[in-house]
């Protein structure tokens, strides 16, 4: 009586409402009556479901909806409890209401295994684990997925791949990569699973992330030796690009010919890491034998493989040493494969041009990519406002200004502090003294 007395001496009307509400809430959640008959557990999950997609399911309205499930006596299925558990663990801090959806599903999922949930809860299965620890897992929180596989063990279900695959991730994204090696060969035997191509792939890839690419290319040719299934191009393509991270060109040649040897066929992919790493390197002579070979053998060039840019490609790797004539040969491969330049390739190219003082060349690439209908970027009015300035031609440089502002382009940081086209000069040759 005294918060109905309360509420009747609010003068505004107003706030009212809001605070009925929460009393209702309140009174609500603190009840231990038992929901009504006609309460649904399938209809009711599914519901709080499309809350969670909608971002609108707040931490204390999930346990409200479990205080409901633990109340009454018509047992959840499993699948609909799996399925709530997998949607609220791949909630992040992105949600409006949910900060943390892996530790809520954990919350969650330690009271129905408690003893009082009984009958009215389907017993979890394995199903049930290898959902959560996967999402803990995706969420980059392998403490809880590692702290759920240990429950898994102790409640006597049998281990299947999945679940021993998720653990092998959890182990990776915990930076536990030593650990992850030893569990792969020795304790997945022992619990009745036999490690397949992906589990191989999941250490291989945390090795080399950890720049340990010489311990993967150990075990695989272990693998290998055993008789294993591990020799396949994405086990390969893990540890090649490995190598090149780790700056061992050598290796990552070496394996690149050792793959085809053993009768594995190198994909795009493959052909798009090593010519990527050689351009990077320097070695555009055996990039170019690298992408003939890639032509020989039927696999076709897409536009990582073509399109420059800082990092990657022939076409920036051409230009960089001044190789204009075999860049155009690129392009004109690339049209008749129905690749198309796109700005990334232009860009390459202008800066090429302009780097090995071939000015009206660049002006003139310039024309023909608006003419085919390819936007400038940022990037692109960078290189020609830099390559016209320290050629000394200012009055196009302030044209070429002019023409970037009226196309709407945003002038970036990256304009103004360009070597050759210091802020000083920009403010003055553009605002004090406009052409």
């Amino acid at each position: 009586m005294s918060r109905l007395r309360l509420l009747r001496r609010s003068s505004s009307s107003t706030t009212l409402i809001p605070l009925l509400r929460l009393l209702r809430r309140c009174s609500t959640s603190t009840s231990t009556s038992p929901p009504s008959r006609s309460w649904s557990p399938r209809d009711a999950f599914v519901a709080a479901i499309e809350r969670v997609r909608a971002r609108t399911l707040s931490p204390e309205d999930a346990h409200h909806l479990f205080d409901n499930l633990l109340g009454q006596a018509t047992p959840v299925p499993v699948r609909t409890l799996n399925g709530f558990f997998a949607v609220l663990a791949r909630a992040t801090s992105s949600a409006a209401c949910i900060r943390d959806g892996p530790a809520l599903a954990v919350a969650l999922f330690n009271r129905v295994c408690q003893e009082e949930a009984g009958p009215r809860v389907a017993t979890p299965t394995v199903h049930t684990y290898g959902i959560l620890m996967d999402c803990c897992c995706r969420a980059r929180r392998p403490d809880l997925g590692l702290a759920l596989f240990g429950r898994f063990l102790g409640t006597g279900l049998r281990t299947n791949e999945i679940v021993a695959t998720t653990f092998l991730k959890c182990l990776c994204c915990a930076k536990r990569t030593e650990e992850v090696v030893k569990v792969l060969l020795h304790r997945m035997p022992e619990l009745g699973c036999v490690p397949n191509a992906i589990s191989y792939s999941i250490v291989l890839k945390s090795l080399c992330e950890n720049s340990m690419s010489q311990q993967a290319l150990d075990l695989l040719q272990m693998v290998g030796k055993e008789g294993g299934c591990l020799r396949d191009v994405v086990a390969y393509n893990t540890i090649i690009h490995g190598f090149f991270k780790e700056c061992g060109i050598d290796k990552a040649c070496h394996l690149f010919h050792e793959m085809m040897r053993q009768g594995v066929v190198p994909t795009v992919v493959t052909y798009n890491t090593v010519i990527d790493a050689l351009c990077k390197a320097g070695e555009m002579d055996k990039a170019e034998l690298v992408f003939q070979r890639m032509a020989r053998n039927g696999a076709q060039p897409n536009k990582v493989t073509c399109n420059g840019s800082k990092f990657s490609s022939l076409t920036d790797g051409y230009c960089s040493v001044g190789k204009m004539d075999k860049t155009f040969k690129l392009l004109d491969a690339m049209v008749s494969v129905g690749i198309e330049p796109d700005a990334v390739t232009y860009s390459a190219l202008l800066d090429g041009y302009f780097k090995n003082g071939r000015i009206d060349d660049g002006l003139t690439l310039f024309r023909e990519m608006s003419c085919k209908g390819v936007k400038p970027t940022t990037v692109t009015y960078g290189i020609i406002l830099d390559g016209l300035y320290r050629a000394g031609r200012t009055a196009a440089a302030k044209k070429m200004f002019d023409q970037m502002i009226k196309s709407g382009i945003t002038v970036t940081v990256s304009i103004y502090t360009t070597p050759s086209f210091p802020v000083y000069k920009a403010y003055f040759n553009f605002f004090v003294f406009p052409i």
